[in-house]
C-alpha cells in the first residue's frame, strides 16, 4: 500500500496546513517558556518568586516609577497577571507603591530595598543562564540573533499598532 500523496498548497493559501514545529510564533513561545521555567526554578526555590513577579522586578529595576499599566506594556503580560504578581510583591514588601499627586488613580511602583537586594542576587543568575544558552552560538551568530529578534519585535509592534487603528 502506498502512502497518500500530500497535496501541494501555496503557503499563503487558506488551505495551507499549519505545521506547529515550523511555525515561528509557536517556536519562539516554546523557547521562551522553556528558558523561563529553567531560570524560574532557581529563583523560585531561593526567593519564592514566580515568573511574572521576577519580570516585574526586572522591569522596575531598569525603569523605576512605572504604573502597573506601564509594567504590563513593557512585559507584554496581561493586566490581570501583573495585578496578581504585584499583590504578591507588595505583600512581601519587595515593591513599594505610591500614587501620582496629579492623578490618584495612577500608581507609581518601585523596588523596595528588599526588592533591590533580591534583584541584585537574581540578575546575575539570569545572565549566567543566558550566557550558557547562547554559548552554542559564535559571536557573529549572537549578534545576528540579536539583530533578528530586534527586527521581529519591531515588525510585531508595527503590526499591532496597525491593527489597533483598524
Amino acid at each position: 500500500m502506498t502512502a497518500p500523496k500530500e497535496k501541494v498548497v501555496a503557503v499563503d493559501s487558506p488551505e495551507a496546513p499549519l505545521h506547529l514545529d515550523r511555525f515561528i510564533p509557536y517556536r519562539l513561545s516554546v523557547l521562551s517558556n522553556t528558558i523561563s521555567m529553567l531560570i524560574a526554578g532557581a529563583y523560585e526555590r531561593e526567593f519564592g518568586l514566580s515568573i511574572p513577579q521576577w519580570r516585574i522586578m526586572a522591569v522596575l529595576a531598569r525603569y523605576p516609577d512605572l504604573s502597573a499599566v506601564d509594567v504590563a506594556e513593557r512585559t507584554a503580560m496581561d493586566k490581570v497577571a501583573v495585578s496578581r504578581a504585584l499583590q504578591g510583591l507588595l505583600g512581601s514588601k519587595r515593591v513599594l507603591r505610591a500614587y501620582d499627586k496629579g492623578d490618584r488613580r495612577r500608581s507609581i511602583l518601585r523596588l523596595s530595598a528588599a526588592g533591590q537586594a533580591v534583584y541584585t542576587r537574581v540578575a546575575p543568575m539570569a545572565l549566567r543562564y543566558e550566557a550558557e544558552l547562547v554559548s552554542v552560538l559564535n559571536p557573529t551568530d549572537q549578534r545576528t540573533l540579536d539583530r533578528l529578534l530586534t527586527r521581529l519585535m519591531e515588525q510585531a509592534t508595527s503590526m499591532q499598532a496597525s491593527r489597533d487603528i483598524e
